[in-house]
């Protein structure tokens, strides 16, 4: 039996990647694409936005009137539309895959109180292959320990709204949490001037906008007569759509909880 999903955000890149991912996986079926309720796009086929053809879906302006149709929300809109969406979805018990990125503390911690009533899925990157380089960066960060330099790169496209990236936060968490740091009180986001000599406990961050680049990152790991490097570089949303559609059907057989793609992929 298929999974039935719906997506949130649907007419955004991310929306109409995963529209298509989700027709084109034989253990899925788009059943609901959700969009603000102000949008132009309300009524259009699901399909038709994303190129792919009539699929029958038209867009809805509010998650409450189709929280019957799925199983598994699919969610990359904006933080308060997830809070929402959230909140609806554990009412109904209903699993939700995150993409959203840009929570405050406060919105994180609601997010996790939901999770107490439904399968909750929090990734700040869907794509296998980022999420195998996050378990290679702890590994390195263990073995290169407080010998190095940590410096962590990002690029996107011209359109992004939030830096850094919240794949590039995510690196720089993982990182710290294996050298015992807080990146809350160890982050650097940006130079200029007399900075000084670099305190070798900072983790540095910088990160560059422009054209259509779907998504670049670099952790470097710099010692003193050498350098490691561990990079990741997308070259299509498709990447993070097909994780996100794998997350949901993981989803789908989990009890209720907060998850992320490294409990997905097993990779913990």
């Amino acid at each position: 039996m298929n999974i039935r999903i719906a997506v949130s955000g649907a007419s955004g890149r991310m929306g109409k990647a995963l529209i298509e991912a989700v027709s084109a996986n034989d253990q899925t079926a788009l059943v609901a694409a959700i969009e603000r309720p102000d949008s132009s796009l309300i009524g259009a086929d699901a399909g038709e936005l994303a190129g792919i053809g009539k699929l029958g879906v038209r867009l809805v302006g509010d998650v409450a009137t189709v929280i019957e149709d799925f199983d598994v929300l699919i969610d990359f809109s904006a933080p308060a539309a997830t809070i929402k969406n959230a909140a609806l979805c554990a009412e109904k018990g209903k699993g939700l895959v995150v993409g959203t990125t840009g929570f405050t503390d406060e919105q994180k911690a609601e997010l996790e109180k939901c999770s107490q009533s439904m399968a909750l899925c929090i990734a700040a990157n869907y794509s296998t292959g980022v999420n195998l380089c996050l378990k290679l960066l702890d590994t390195a960060a263990r073995v290169m320990g407080n010998d190095v330099d940590v410096e962590i790169y990002e690029a996107h496209h011209r359109h992004k709204v939030d830096a850094p990236s919240g794949t590039a936060l995510r690196m720089g968490e993982v990182v710290a949490g294996a050298l015992g740091r807080d990146l809350n009180k160890t982050a650097v986001y940006g130079r200029e001037g007399q900075t000084g000599a670099r305190d070798r406990d900072t983790i540095g961050f910088a990160t560059v906008r422009g054209g259509d680049v779907v998504g670049d990152h670099t952790v470097m790991f710099m010692a003193d007569g050498e350098r490691v490097e561990i990079t990741h570089k997308a070259s299509s949303r498709q990447s993070f759509a097909r994780g996100a559609v794998r997350a949901a059907l993981w989803l789908a057989q989990s009890e209720p909880g907060l998850y992320d793609m490294q409990d997905v992929l097993d990779l913990h």
